[in-house]
């Protein structure tokens, strides 16, 4: 974990080849399963998994609590990069890399914050949430490696 001005980079090295941990970013029906903290849930209302396509969501907190959720795909690399603008409030930029090693894939999730007070207000629930993130990103993973993921 790197935290820097307006900026969180999270860094995890998962046990699985590089192109399901691109699929697992890739594909409506598995990033549902695992996008946000332990607890959450998401509808997907529109996604669009293409540069300039649309992803409106809303997250389910564990307290019952709705996010509406609008971002934007701005690159998408197949196997090496996915970013993503979050339109809605706070607004923040996801650069998502992905090098394979040896076998295993190292993610680097680079969220930078276009305001730095929302950013400071935020930063730790951020930093939680995001390793939450990558716990359930990892779950995910291990169920595709065996074949349960369906």
């Amino acid at each position: 974990m790197t935290i820097g001005k307006n900026e969180i980079i999270s860094t995890r090295v998962f046990d699985a080849p590089q192109h399901l941990v691109y699929q697992a970013w890739t594909t409506p029906d598995l990033l549902v399963r695992w996008w946000g903290p332990h607890g959450f849930t998401n509808t997907f209302h529109e996604i669009d998994i293409t540069p300039g396509g649309a992803w409106k969501f809303t997250m389910h907190g564990p307290d019952g609590r709705d996010y509406p959720n609008e971002s934007v795909f701005v690159e998408l690399v197949p196997m090496e990069r996915v970013v993503l603008d979050h339109l809605s409030e706070p607004q923040f930029r996801v650069t998502a890399t992905f090098e394979e090693e040896k076998g295993r894939t190292k993610v680097v999730f680079r969220q930078t914050f276009k305001k730095e007070k929302q950013f400071e207000q935020i930063k730790q629930m951020c930093i939680n949430g995001n390793e939450e993130n990558f716990d359930r990103f990892g779950q995910l993973l291990e169920e595709m490696k065996s074949g349960t993921a369906g």
